[in-house]
């Protein structure tokens, strides 16, 4: 396994976390991932062949000894500041998509803006945009 990412294998490795921290990848998560990773312009020229070998690096990376905090490592050196937004809104937008927030989803995410160095109000704003979203 590589010991740097490209941006485009961190924004799937956050997206990847965000599925697999409650230890259960529904469909619906992957799914999302799939077409995320599809019609974002932040993944324009991505292999979406790639999608399947790049998750299965982050999980192996998560089962790993401090998988986690590698992980968050590894997606804070690969992503500029610029992007530190968008891997947030991925990571909720994954979380969301089961239309349930677990404490564990919720961990993750103040982890991810604490590495990421994002400010609440960012944070809170995408929280809320999802929200909207999801709304029925």
């Amino acid at each position: 396994m590589n010991t740097s990412l490209t941006q485009h294998e961190a924004l799937i490795h956050v997206m990847v976390m965000m599925s697999a921290v409650d230890r259960v990848m529904t469909d619906g998560e992957l799914e999302r991932i799939g077409r995320l990773s599809r019609f974002l312009p932040v993944f324009e020229g991505f292999d979406d062949e790639a999608l399947v070998d790049i998750a299965r690096d982050c999980a192996q990376l998560l089962s790993g000894p401090e998988g986690l905090d590698i992980a968050l490592e590894l997606v804070r050196e690969a992503l500029p500041s610029r992007l530190h937004d968008t891997a947030y809104a991925l990571a909720v937008e994954i979380a969301a998509a089961d239309l349930a927030l677990r404490q564990e989803e919720i961990r993750l995410l103040q982890l991810l803006r604490d590495r990421l160095q994002l400010d609440k109000l960012t944070c809170a704003a995408i929280e809320r945009a999802a929200i909207a979203r999801f709304r029925r």
